[in-house]
């Protein structure tokens, strides 16, 4: 499955979320999807599992209970993929912040965009 397949459904990015900042058990999980969500138990096992194969979360057993957390190697690949798109947001960032300046007739700001593309 491609990176964005995975991070395209929102029970996903919902549960790397949850996931993000510490180890939650998959029963954690579970209870807030399926509230937030109405999905059921399986279904949000299915979603872990996904995230799990994908590389995207690792498990740990502790006794009787699966804790996940987020693997951010999968991440960083996204990351390095939508750098090369990233400046056409800070460009329009940087149109808007010049815009603003000389509405409010102040200076217009140090543009962040690496170079401007002629369009």
């Amino acid at each position: 499955m491609h990176a964005f397949d995975i991070l395209g459904d929102p029970v996903r990015r919902r549960i790397l979320e949850l996931i993000a900042d510490d180890e939650r058990s998959a029963g954690d999980i579970a209870a807030v999807v399926q509230d937030e969500f109405g999905i059921t138990q399986p279904a949000v096992s299915q979603h872990l599992r996904v995230l799990r194969d994908a590389g995207f979360a690792t498990v740990r057993p502790e006794g009787t209970r699966r804790l996940y957390i987020v693997d951010p190697g999968p991440l960083r690949e996204v990351d390095v993929w939508i750098e090369r798109y990233r400046r056409y947001w800070n460009e329009s960032f940087d149109s808007l912040a010049e815009h603003l300046a000389t509405v409010q007739g102040k200076r217009p700001p140090k543009t962040t965009a690496k170079r401007r593309v002629k369009r």
